[in-house]
């Protein structure tokens, strides 16, 4: 081979049609006479010009990739070649489909060996991204079946090339791309005697793919999450707690954050005028705010235009009393969560009852879970979170020992890792002398991250200074998350034994 001086990606044109037929021909010497046509090629190149490529080597097309856009739905799980390019006249390209669908790639025997497919695939993928499309597919070759098929069905027979048992150039080729075999396509190619006519379905998902919508809004993809560190002392009244709650969501909304974390219990101040009653009866009085706290929450949502949730507060249903929360967005709507496994010294001393709910919530920023404290240190709960979508865990929590505040920090981190999501924590600080069961404070917020190459090396995105009231803000990319789940390192959630085990909601 020539020295190579320089190696491009250029768009097909019609007047490379000459050198694109001398290529082809020499891409597929088992198949005499299998090339395009100029009127294909002028068809394909009008409808649809950033799907035809080349890749010309010292100015030499070495290559090249076809592709259109179907709807595919209009095609059923078993199409053929033929089907999918309306009998090879591309009248099955439409704008407005919503996958890319490749008709052919090929690099000339000479060439072979320097990754050139590697990068029309690349561009592909690129393009599929940049149209907004759901993904690449097309039918692939199996070009060595022919050697096994009197004693391999095509199904065995992939699944000993994907366990490297057996070398098929073209299928090994396509899923180091990552592209995934669905299904067996039988009659894909007509004369294709290596392959025996069949085919195998490979298919790229694009997972930044949004469905059109009508709606104006959209889901964000950098979100800002404000924590708040919040201090205790002691306040007057339930005026004077909510001015300092408010003044914390004026800040973190300052700098357009898009969720405003306060800590479990940051209203237990207002126990203190009813600490003589004992701790059982004070929280049961302290309980009486919480409709009230959640109301004028829910003001400050819509009118800081923020998504609040509002850590924890003591409820009381049905002569019962639980540990919960909301999610106040700024829309107005609202959701209520509940701490699932209380802590001994939450039964023992207030008499707390566990609750039963587990979801993960919509929002404009994605799917979030919410996490009271203790229910961090059960990994099946983020678990379950996480099988529905969950991207970002926040977990309001109060520690009054350094002990207590480490549990929560590394188990919230394992989190992170494990479900390959963001974790944001929020304490509270400070030491209330009037409130029994509540005299201490230990906390450090922080935002944890997984632990890869798009991330902090040590997970940890953002953190506030120990035992100090203040605000943490961050920003966290839920692309990052996409990549990480389809290319990461390690894929925690795809690489789960689910042949041996499974973890389900009662």
């Amino acid at each position: 081979m020539q020295q190579i001086e320089n190696i491009e990606l250029k768009y097909l044109k019609l007047e490379d049609y000459p050198e694109f037929k001398e290529a082809m021909i020499a891409a597929y010497p088992n198949m005499p006479g299998a090339y395009w046509r100029e009127h294909q090629i002028e068809k394909l190149i009008t409808d649809f010009p950033e799907g035809q490529v080349v890749i010309k080597v010292n100015d030499k097309i070495a290559g090249c990739a076809l592709s259109i856009i179907v709807d595919y739905n209009q095609f059923d799980d078993h199409h053929t070649y033929k089907d999918i390019t309306g009998n090879f006249t591309f009248s099955t390209h439409t704008n407005h489909g919503d996958v890319m669908y490749g008709i052919d790639v090929f690099i000339r025997p000479e060439y072979r060996g320097l990754r050139l497919g590697r990068r029309l695939y690349d561009y592909r993928k690129e393009l599929c991204e940049r149209l907004n499309l759901r993904g690449v597919a097309f039918g692939g070759r199996i070009p060595n079946y022919h050697k096994f098929s009197e004693t391999l069905s095509p199904k065995e027979y992939i699944e000993k090339v994907k366990q490297k048992e057996i070398h098929d150039p073209v299928l090994n080729f396509q899923i180091s791309n990552d592209f995934h075999p669905t299904r067996i396509l039988r009659g894909y190619l007509e004369g294709d005697k290596s392959s025996q006519e069949y085919a195998v379905l490979l298919e790229w998902d694009n997972i930044y793919y949004e469905k059109p919508d009508r709606k104006a809004a959209t889901v964000k993809k950098i979100v800002r999450l404000g924590l708040i560190q919040w201090q205790m002392r002691l306040y007057k009244n339930l005026d004077d707690l909510m001015q300092q709650a408010e003044f914390f969501v004026d800040a973190v909304s300052g700098y357009r954050s898009d969720f405003a974390l306060f800590p479990e219990f940051f209203n237990a101040p207002l126990m203190a005028d009813n600490n003589h009653l004992g701790e059982a009866a004070a929280i049961r009085e302290l309980a009486k705010h919480t409709e009230e706290i959640v109301q004028r929450f829910s003001k400050l949502a819509i009118s800081y235009n923020i998504n609040i949730i509002t850590g924890s507060m003591p409820e009381m249903v049905d002569d019962r009393l639980y540990n919960v929360g909301y999610l106040c967005r700024r829309d107005g709507s609202m959701e209520r969560y509940e701490k699932l496994h209380v802590t001994p010294d939450e039964a023992k001393v207030w008499g707390m009852t566990g609750g039963s709910e587990l979801k993960a919530y919509d929002t404009d920023c994605g799917k979030i879970g919410i996490l009271i404290c203790y229910d961090s240190e059960f990994p099946e709960l983020s678990r379950l979170l996480a099988d529905e979508g969950m991207d970002i865990l926040f977990v309001p929590f109060l520690t009054d020992t350094q002990n207590g505040f480490s549990r929560v920090r590394h188990c919230a981190q394992a989190r992170a890792i494990e479900n390959e999501c963001y974790v944001a924590i929020a304490g509270s600080v400070g030491n209330l002398p009037y409130v029994d069961n509540m005299d201490i404070q230990f906390a450090q917020s922080m935002v944890f991250t997984p632990c890869d190459f798009a991330f902090p090396s040590n997970g940890v995105k953002a953190e506030a200074t120990q035992n100090t009231e203040m605000i943490l803000i961050a920003d966290v990319d839920l692309d990052l998350l996409r990549e990480l789940n389809q290319f990461g390192s390690v894929r925690n959630l795809k690489d789960r034994r689910l042949d041996l085990f499974e973890l389900r909601k009662k």
